[in-house]
């Protein structure tokens, strides 16, 4: 039983909320991070930048307080503003390509991700979650949301659709040319369905934003043992999310592309590929591969396709079925020599979005050896992983829609 409750979000005017939103910060270059913070003083990126007012670098404590004084001046500004009651938010997003997401952004239930309500696939790295719950602890709010995803369900798409019908509070367009929506839900009887209708859920998915996950629980639990009088309904008990219908999740795969073949001739690299794949020679042009346990592989010029030879390859579980798996277990570790996929500098990520031509092109100007790309993972083998309690490699899904940072903000 899942537990997702509605809450009071501070949000942007009506009139600022295209300046306010922004992407996650790391996913700006230089120049881009400071020409929006040049010529927008109202962009989100203010708040996460702090040392930017002062033409300085800062990091630690010192950067979270200063984070916490730009957030509480954009709130002194009106630029921010709080809703009186609980909510829910209907947020939809249609991109570039057409495609249309739509979800609901609302405050799930740190005690359901630890009893497992709230499944995860990811593994997360320790120290990333204590810094980032440290960070949250300080600030005092969040300003991204999770991405969970539940089974599809009847009255929840209805409700959707229905709100969908009204004008929304929100509509604005990125640079990106993907156009953002958001809904407010207030009617205590819509209210209510959302929250019953959660109830009946056994088990909802992180699809992405693990870190976020744990660090609120963290916090969480960080914030209960301070608090004599705790009762359970304080919002550090929630963490902000976005919860999207599995149909209506975009799942793409991430090719791999190494920089050296391990000290191999080409030859006897691919000798070594013959005893788990059978092999063939595509030439130059772009070859992508459509099913599981098959592989496109660029190198030298030329493209191949590696089928796995499944009858000296084992299946015992989720993860032994998974491609990135099968290519870490039979060529990544084995051949090239690389088992720290997290932190070994010669192995690099490239999403389903950025197509095969993006690694051709890195492989013909000599800054890979060897690219190979994949098919995407399914919402299914995710949740087998999930539900097994495996985890899966790093950088095994790229999944869509991303949020904008501060279109709505949860207070602890």
């Amino acid at each position: 039983m899942a537990k997702v409750i509605p809450f009071k979000a501070v949000r942007p005017t009506r009139d600022k909320v295209s300046l306010v939103a922004s992407r996650s910060y790391q996913s700006y270059t230089q120049d881009e991070l400071e020409a929006r913070l040049d010529y927008n003083p109202f962009s989100f990126l203010h708040i996460v930048n702090p040392g930017y007012k002062y033409d300085k670098q800062i990091t630690g404590t010192e950067r979270y307080n200063l984070v916490r004084n730009r957030y509480l001046e954009f709130k002194e500004d009106r630029i921010f503003i709080e809703d009186k009651t609980p909510c829910f938010y209907i947020y939809k997003i249609v991109n570039r390509e057409g495609q249309s997401f739509s979800g609901i952004v609302a405050a799930a239930s740190a005690e359901d991700y630890k009893k497992d309500v709230i499944k995860k696939h990811e593994d997360t790295i320790e120290y990333r979650e204590h810094i980032f719950k440290d960070y949250l602890k300080t600030v005092g709010f969040n300003a991204e949301p999770v991405l969970l995803t539940y089974p599809d369900n009847n009255v929840i798409a209805n409700i959707i659709s229905e709100t969908q019908k009204e004008r929304a509070e929100y509509e604005f367009t990125t640079h990106f040319r993907d156009t953002h929506y958001l809904w407010v839900v207030n009617n205590i009887q819509a209210i209510k369905n959302i929250e019953n209708e959660f109830k009946s859920i056994d088990t909802i998915y992180i699809a992405d934003g693990h870190h976020r996950s744990a660090s609120s629980y963290l916090l969480s639990e960080t914030l209960k043992s301070e608090n004599n009088s705790h009762t359970g309904n304080e919002p550090y008990n929630f963490f902000m999310s976005y919860l999207i219908p599995e149909s209506n999740l975009k799942i793409y795969e991430f090719n791999r592309l190494v920089k050296d073949l391990n000290g191999l001739t080409k030859e006897a690299f691919l000798i070594k590929l013959d005893a788990m794949f059978r092999i063939e020679n595509r030439g130059s042009e772009l070859y992508k591969p459509n099913n599981k346990h098959h592989f496109s592989m660029y190198l030298d010029g030329e493209f191949y396709s590696l089928y796995l030879r499944k009858h000296n390859y084992t299946f015992n579980n989720a993860l032994d079925t998974l491609d990135t798996q099968i290519l870490y277990k039979t060529i990544l570790e084995p051949i090239l020599g690389i088992s720290d996929l997290r932190n070994n500098k010669r192995i690099d990520y490239s999403h389903g979005k950025n197509d095969l031509v993006n690694i051709k092109s890195k492989i013909d100007q000599g800054e890979f050896a060897v690219g190979f790309g994949l098919v995407p993972i399914t919402i299914q083998e995710m949740k087998a992983i999930a539900d097994e309690n495996l985890t899966m490699p790093p950088k095994s899904t790229f999944i869509e829609p991303k949020l904008r940072s501060g279109v709505t903000i949860y207070e602890f």
